[in-house]
């Protein structure tokens, strides 16, 4: 039974990051759009940078010639990025105002690093497109938009920077913001906020702009501390992907079998029905060990070590779910998929399939498109997929898999797809309908692996 109290202090943590709780975001754009200048304005205008650490910028900056602080050298900390002016991986930054917990995530502009732009914004409550005004909407801008729609980034802000560079115009800005909202709204991304910045001077990141009076919107920061963002831990469907057997046998716990791994989303409680997939087998819940301790009740994203009523087979890759809120399992996969690569993906082709905690054999059946970014149109039937596409795959698995469609759930629907030869990552994957309609054809198998 669920205590009173539990639930108190369950709907106590969800209240707490709504909506001033954590923000996870991801900065993205082209290549030289100032994504690392806005990150490391941010940190520094709120005040989030130690004091030994502005002192080594600035020294690093008037050894390069700056008149003041280069802000980017804040999150480009590789020393290819510093010596390039490029960032090349992901950076993460933490920082905190009084108002709301940030986790940041700088992703690369330039194409071939797309991959990382992907890992940045796959678990981001909010992306900031950044565009150079002066040269408006490019490719990369584009790539990265889709991105974001595919991964189902909730809000998105579109951060014209560089206004200085084109004199603060408002008539910049409006046909920049007039263009990429078309162009997002075709994707489906359901909320876009536009702000005219410049990183490099501060206009509109944490202070308003004296050169922008036409502009009447919040400034980044402002926009970053309001946006409401949930994360009800109750309504979601509850998964728990098994990763490790504990079985200790000792004469303190003979007879002890508990099922550890990291709530993927939901609640679970004591003494619920559950269902292990994808075998089918049900069972209740007879206990849940966190940090040690009993409760009798846990939620995402939490390290749990689950006990069942039955003494059933239960091993790593299952999922644990509730007995009425069970997805189908299948072998048949398809999926929206940004190939992340420098290896084609063909039809025909085997892989590895990693989803939550289990992995798989599987063989590509089909392609059936690519995303053409210009104009979103599908080209059908490609027949494989390079590095840095957006397309439509369909797999056939060795073993079922129980996977939610990515729109229900970002944890479950999700997968990757792995070259078995070496490990390589080829694909992130994102379950379900995305962008194009489901298609009728199934391709034939002649390869010989019978599934």
């Amino acid at each position: 039974m669920t205590t009173g109290v539990t639930d108190k202090v369950v709907q106590s943590e969800a209240s707490d990051r709504l909506p001033g709780g954590l923000l996870r975001l991801a900065t993205c754009g082209s290549v030289d759009d100032g994504k690392s200048t806005l990150v490391g304005r941010l940190l520094y205008d709120t005040k989030s940078v130690l004091a030994d650490q502005a002192s080594a910028i600035e020294e690093a900056s008037r050894r390069r010639g700056h008149d003041g602080p280069d802000l980017a050298l804040l999150t480009d900390g590789l020393r290819a990025e510093r010596e390039q002016g490029i960032t090349i991986d992901v950076a993460y930054r933490y920082f905190a105002t009084a108002r709301r917990r940030f986790i940041l995530a700088d992703a690369p502009g330039h194409v071939q690093y797309t991959r990382n732009m992907v890992t940045g914004a796959s678990t981001a409550d909010l992306a900031v497109v950044l565009v150079d005004a002066r040269n408006g909407v490019v490719e990369q801008t584009r790539r990265h938009a889709a991105v974001a729609a595919l991964l189902r980034v909730p809000h998105v802000v579109l951060a014209v920077n560089k206004m200085d560079l084109v004199a603060y115009r408002e008539t910049v800005f409006a046909s920049i913001v007039e263009e990429f909202t078309a162009y997002a709204h075709e994707l489906g991304v359901p909320e876009i906020t536009a702000i005219p910045i410049s990183a490099l001077a501060g206009d509109n990141v944490v202070e308003p702009s004296a050169g922008m009076d036409w502009y009447g919107g919040p400034t980044v920061l402002e926009h970053l501390e309001t946006v409401p963002v949930s994360h009800d831990v109750t309504s979601c469907h509850a998964r728990l992907p098994v990763q490790y057997v504990i079985r200790p046998q000792t004469a303190e716990h003979p007879d002890y079998r508990g099922y550890a791994g990291q709530i993927a989303a939901g609640t679970l409680r004591v003494g619920e029905p559950v269902t292990v997939l994808p075998s089918g087998r049900t069972s209740k819940v007879s206990g849940i060990d966190l940090l040690g301790e009993s409760v009798d009740m846990a939620w995402t994203p939490q390290s749990v070590t689950l006990l069942l009523e039955d003494d059933i087979d239960v091993s790593r890759g299952d999922l644990i779910v509730p007995t009425g809120d069970a997805p189908a399992t299948t072998q048949d996969v398809e999926a929206t998929v940004c190939h992340v690569a420098d290896r084609p993906l063909t039809v025909g082709q085997r892989v590895l399939l990693k989803h939550t905690t289990r992995t798989v054999k599987a063989i590509v059946q089909e392609i059936p498109s690519r995303l053409t970014l210009d104009d979103l149109s599908q080209h059908p039937d490609p027949g494989q997929l390079v590095a840095n596409d957006i397309g439509r795959v369909k797999v056939r698995t060795a073993e079922p898999l129980a996977l939610d469609p990515y729109a229900d759930s970002r944890r479950n629907g999700s997968f990757l797809l792995i070259d078995p030869a070496d490990g390589t990552t080829l694909a992130a994957c994102m379950a379900g309908d995305s962008f194009a309609a489901a298609e009728a054809a199934v391709a034939v198998d002649e390869e010989g692996w019978d599934f």
